[in-house]
């Protein structure tokens, strides 16, 4: 049985994880706003796309309470309850470091010269394409598992482009030799920070494919 036809007609729960997911793939997208913002020095709207990441994270933190309010309340899956959960929590978890790493930009404020820009640009582009197979197979876990695995390799692919980005990146950082240490180390701080983003999709990936194979069964 699958969770489509679990959910069907009970409760809404469905119309709720959809919100949710949106708003997993609306980050990404006020992300990358905000970096290309910061990049050209446009501080005032870095700080508008800041405040919107911000609660774009309350809004989902909403949907989360309200989604674990109705799997417990109405026991729904009781069998899979716990899988659900978690994997809501972590993409949870997911939004919050594109907060974090706004948040680093807006009190750090690193002078990101032009010529890590294309670097760093392709690094965020990465980061937020496995964040996107990371909300598409978990759309196809509740709809349609079988696209699921598909979407899930998807993430292992560009997180491994994310590290190959924020490798060139830190090599490009370290190798100019117009920069001081403390500048460098700022700097590799900050790929690091958005190349987690990538690892925490990877993570909650694989998780997924754990539970797929568990639904599979």
């Amino acid at each position: 049985m699958t969770f489509v036809s679990i959910f069907k007609n009970r409760t809404g729960i469905e119309k709720e994880i959809d919100s949710f997911l949106n708003l997993a793939s609306e980050s990404g997208l006020i992300f990358v706003q905000g970096i290309d913002a910061y990049l050209i020095n446009k501080l005032e709207t870095f700080n508008e796309h800041l405040v919107h990441i911000v609660e774009t994270e309350k809004e989902a933190d909403l949907l989360r309470h309200s989604i674990e309010d109705l799997l417990y309340r109405k026991t729904l899956i009781p069998e899979s309850r716990g899988d659900v959960l978690e994997l809501i929590e972590r993409m949870d978890v997911l939004l919050g470091r594109f907060k974090g790493v706004m948040f680093r930009i807006e009190i750090e404020r690193p002078n990101i010269d032009a010529k890590f820009h294309e670097d760093l640009k392709t690094l965020v582009n990465c980061v937020i394409q496995a964040v996107e197979a990371a909300t598409l197979s978990l759309r196809a876990y509740f709809k349609d598992i079988s696209q699921a695995t598909d979407h899930i390799h998807k993430v292992a692919f560009w997180e491994t482009e994310a590290d190959k980005a924020a490798t060139c990146l830190q090599k490009s950082i370290f190798g100019d030799e117009n920069l001081g240490l403390d500048s460098k180390l700022q700097l590799r701080d900050l790929a690091r920070s958005i190349d987690k983003i990538a690892d925490q999709a990877e993570d909650l990936g694989d998780t997924l494919a754990i539970y797929v194979i568990k639904r599979s069964l």
